[in-house]
């Protein structure tokens, strides 16, 4: 059964968050925001936070970055992931991926379904592990944010999680580079 076990400690993890948007700034970035109160309300550091434009070498420079700084255990990014000719983070991002969370983008539809019915289908959210990195792909609205969060991001970035979570198996993300 899915739940917390209180036996084992808290552990917080570094997060930054990226908007994409030709528009936005700080001041009006309510996705930026939503995700900030969740992620410094669940106990986890703020590691950094940033806009970039919609630009596809803005957007991968950005993450890249991030995925190298040793106190950046997650990446997610809000906006970018519609069909317009603008949407570019999953093309971005997605060459970055050493894997992909193929089940990331399915639970976050079966999650927006129930809210939003077929317009789920507009969204292209996804997800992936980079320099050993956790990298989530999230639409441009503070109710996607939401929904990724509460339903996915929050429970899986616990340590508590039982029964899995991707807490523990942070350690082991880069065993590959290891290998003789």
């Amino acid at each position: 059964m899915a739940g917390i076990n209180d036996n084992r400690p808290f552990i917080p993890v570094g997060i930054a968050i990226l908007t994409v948007s030709d528009t936005r700034t700080l001041a009006d970035d309510k996705s930026g925001d939503t995700l900030q109160a969740r992620v410094l309300g669940a106990g986890h550091r703020l590691e950094a936070r940033a806009i970039v434009p919609d630009d596809k070498q803005r957007i991968r420079d950005q993450v890249e970055a991030w995925t190298l700084n040793d106190t950046i255990d997650v990446v997610i990014t809000t906006g970018g992931t519609g069909f317009t000719g603008r949407d570019v983070t999953p093309e971005a991002l997605e060459p970055l991926f050493e894997k992909r969370m193929d089940g990331f983008s399915e639970v976050f539809h079966r999650i927006s379904y129930e809210k939003i019915g077929t317009s789920t289908i507009q969204s292209r959210a996804t997800g992936g592990v980079a320099n050993a990195t956790f990298i989530f792909v999230l639409p441009g609205s503070p109710g996607a944010c939401k929904d990724a969060w509460d339903g996915i991001l929050k429970p899986q970035l616990d340590y508590r999680h039982m029964p899995c979570n991707f807490v523990e198996i942070m350690p082991r993300l880069d065993e590959h580079l290891k290998r003789g």
